[in-house]
């Protein structure tokens, strides 16, 4: 048997209801206004837009081609990493904190638990976060 509008909600479709509007039931009206003047609504500051022509060309003078000449070309590729020619990470202005004695005695007690964690990584009913978070340790230990 079809269903027709005055049935109810049916999901997706052109039947169905929207439960997002506020409602229209006779008298709920009076309610709600007295409810809105209750807590007055904020007042926002007025935001203009940038038209779109300003908008293309601010982009186009601040994104780099993809395959456009570098615009260091005395730098190595490799500065910002801990290998290779260049600067370390420490350009990068990350603090990178020296091992403290607390650390280094917890990565050496860690190294004990190795095994057993990597067993439980082995299990086929070990989940995704957790296989992730022994693969975490195991690599900063």
């Amino acid at each position: 048997m079809a269903r027709g509008p005055l049935a109810g909600a049916a999901g997706p479709g052109k039947f169905s209801k929207r439960t997002d509007l506020p409602s229209t039931s006779y008298g709920e009206g009076v309610e709600t206004k007295s409810i809105q003047q209750g807590a007055p609504l904020a007042k926002s500051a007025e935001v203009r837009g940038m038209p779109s022509s300003q908008v293309r060309r601010t982009a186009e003078r601040s994104i780099t081609p993809l395959y456009a000449p570098s615009e260091r070309p005395q730098e190595p590729i490799t500065t910002g990493i801990p290998m290779g020619d260049g600067a370390g990470p420490e350009v990068l202005g990350v603090n990178q904190p020296r091992p403290t004695e607390d650390d280094t005695r917890f990565r050496a007690e860690m190294q004990e638990y190795l095994p057993v964690l990597s067993y439980i990584a082995s299990l086929p009913n070990t989940s995704p976060e957790t296989r992730k978070a022994i693969r975490q340790l195991r690599d900063n230990l």
